[in-house]
Order: C-alpha cells, then structure tokens, then sequence
C-alpha cells in the first residue's frame, strides 16, 4: 500500500469514527480511561460494524498493507482509529505471521490502555502465537521488558488457549512466578485473570500454581485466580469467603478485561 493510499485509509476510517461518536459518550469515554488521547464517542459494538463494513469493501488489503495501516493509526493520537486498526488486525488475523510479532508487539509498547492492550494480546497477538507454536520464545523476552503493558501482553499471548485446554501453561506459570513481586494493579490482575480461565477446566493446575506461591501472590491475584476452585481448594489456600482485600477491591473501580 502507497504512503498516499494508507493515508487514504486513515482518513475514510476517521471520517466514518467521527460521524458516529457524540461528545458526551467522547468526554465520557477518556474520563473512564484516564487517557490522554483524543476520543469521538464510538460505542464498541458501532466501531466493531465500522471496521466489518470497510473489511468488506476492501478485500485486497493484504499482510503488508494490514501492517501499514496499524502503524499509521498508532502514529495518532485518536483512540478511536487506534481501536479500528486492531479491530482490523482482529478480523484479517489470519494473514499475520509470526514475523510480524515485532511490529505488534511495538503497537503494544505504543499503546497505553487495557483497552487496545488486551484486545491486541489475546485476539490478534494471540491468535498468531497459537498458529506459530515456536514463537512462545518470545513470550520470556516481553516479560522482561520495561513497559508493563508489554509484561501484560506476554501474560495474556496464551489466554485463549490456556482457556482451551491448549498452550503452554508451564511457560505462564513460570513468567507469571516472575511478576508476583509486582505491584502494579494490570499485571497482579492478568495474573488472575488467566488463572481464573484454567481454573474453570483445570482446577488442578491453578491450584497447585497458588499453593505453591501462597505467600508470594497478592490477594487480588489470589481472589481471581481462584474464584471459581471447588471449595475444598480454596479452604486449603485459606481464602475465606469474604477477606477484608475483597471488601477493599470491591471499592476499587475494577476495568473490565479486555476490549473486545
């Protein structure tokens, strides 16, 4: 795709997001965020039908053009085009290989929210680790990185085949062992938040990775990853029902999991 053709898609994307947002749902939607980017009131659902529709009439677009694309969003400060370009990675993810890994994860380095992060780990970054087995290897070099939307990223790569029964969930555990001295809330969260997915197919497994690291894990960790255990096993973790980090949690504005 020619840089003035990229531009070209930018702009017919911009200019549908901007037709279909409101102020109010625009200030509404960068308070809850606490983001510095500019936003147009998108609702999800209307972005996710803006994005199928202009798939739909460009057919041609291809791997390269994908890439190009997604810089170029990523090179502004809208939040909504930024939202499109992975909704647009999401819907043609199938032509991604894993050489393409690089550039994702810079997206990822880019990106500074929950809300594009986790959308582009587990759908598009994801779906390209689960079809390139090999490429786990660089799960252990994002979670050394400085960035910790990136350390996030690395922990949810696998979360949807870990949720399947699939992946490789001794490597999860093994990055995951190395971030429960963390303090910040998205990566004690990703933690759990994985561990609660296993555990609804393989209690066994989250168990003895929370027994193991009793001492060490948080208590929103521990909260969410065992939140759906057979009581038996939680008794032996020693979490009560009702333990005081609960109540404090509760009180928390706790973001949702992922944008997608």
């Amino acid at each position: 795709m020619a840089a003035r053709t990229t531009l070209s898609a930018l702009a017919d994307l911009d200019r549908r997001l901007r037709a279909a947002g409101t102020p109010k749902r625009a200030r509404s939607d960068k308070a809850y965020l606490k983001s510095d980017l500019r936003f147009y009131g998108v609702t999800l659902p209307v972005l996710h039908g803006i994005v199928r529709e202009y798939a739909r009439e460009h057919p041609e677009i291809d791997r390269r053009q994908l890439r190009e694309i997604a810089v170029g969003a990523f090179a502004t400060d809208s939040h909504d085009l930024r939202s499109a370009a992975i909704g647009l990675l999401d819907r043609r993810r199938a032509l991604l290989e894993e050489r393409d890994l690089p550039w994702l994860i810079d997206i990822a380095n880019a990106s500074n929210t929950w809300a594009h992060i986790d959308w582009l780990a587990t759908a598009v970054i994801g779906d390209v680790v689960d079809r390139n087995p090999a490429s786990r290897r660089w799960l252990p070099k994002w979670a050394k990185q400085k960035n910790f939307w990136v350390r996030r990223t690395a922990l949810l790569a696998q979360l949807r085949q870990l949720s399947h029964e699939a992946g490789d969930f001794k490597l999860f555990a093994r990055l995951a062992a190395g971030m429960l001295h963390e303090r910040e809330f998205f990566i004690r969260k990703a933690i759990g938040w994985v561990l609660r997915e296993v555990s609804k197919s393989r209690p066994k497994l989250v168990f003895e990775f929370l027994r193991e690291h009793r001492e060490e894990v948080s208590g929103l960790t521990l909260g969410e990853g065992a939140k759906y255990l057979p009581a038996a096993q939680r008794r032996a973790l020693r979490l009560p029902a009702e333990a005081a980090w609960v109540r404090r949690e509760k009180k928390r504005a706790t973001p949702p999991e992922g944008a997608a």
